[in-house]
């Protein structure tokens, strides 16, 4: 937490937050339901039945960590806010509150484009927002309490990454949504640039 950041802002990052363990939690509420499905069945019966919901829970929920650990990252030096720290972050907010539709619409469909388009988009969208965020406080010294800003240079591809499989998801629906497994050569690509650099 920075040390002079305003009150206000702590509440607004506060209830950030808040709404991101709310998101998460609803998540889970498909598998909840699933769990009453267990009569005269056994649990391995169940598991093999709702693959694709533990897939889509264990999917959205590493990308809302994910995520939140950026936004936290990009934060960390933010100590006032301005008009547009407050609009980036409650557009952001709404595309994590928004996942757990694709998530349940993934779940239900194999392979459909719109899906696809909805739930990988949402994470795109939700990536370079949070690219956006961290160059507003790059850009304005008098919103950090420190000289040095946030390193978007992993959010800007994240982004890219949740593009490119988009794309090729589109491109070859085939491969469905195994193109987000590229978003795990992000950082030690980006990393191993950067030590070049």
């Amino acid at each position: 937490m920075a040390a002079g950041r305003e009150r206000d802002l702590e509440r607004l990052l506060t209830f950030i937050d808040a709404v991101v363990a709310i998101a998460i939690t609803l998540l889970v509420l498909p598998l909840a339901e699933a769990g009453s499905e267990i009569q005269g069945r056994t649990v391995s019966e169940l598991l093999r039945d709702h693959v694709d919901d533990l897939f889509g829970f264990f999917l959205s929920f590493t990308v809302i960590a994910r995520l939140w650990l950026t936004q936290h990252s990009i934060v960390s030096s933010l100590a006032r806010q301005n008009g547009a720290v407050i609009r980036l972050l409650f557009a952001w907010c709404l595309t994590i509150v928004f996942l757990p539709f694709p998530t349940t619409l993934v779940t239900a469909t194999a392979n459909d484009g719109s899906a696809k388009l909805l739930y990988i988009g949402t994470m795109a969208v939700s990536s370079g927002l949070l690219a956006l965020l961290g160059r507003v406080i790059n850009r304005n010294r008098t919103l950090r309490d420190r000289d040095e800003g946030p390193d978007t240079t992993i959010t800007i591809a994240v982004t890219a990454t949740f593009v490119l499989a988009l794309v090729i998801s589109l491109v070859f629906p085939a491969t469905s949504y195994w193109p987000l497994l590229l978003l795990v050569l992000t950082d030690p690509v980006v990393s191993r640039l950067q030590r070049r650099a």
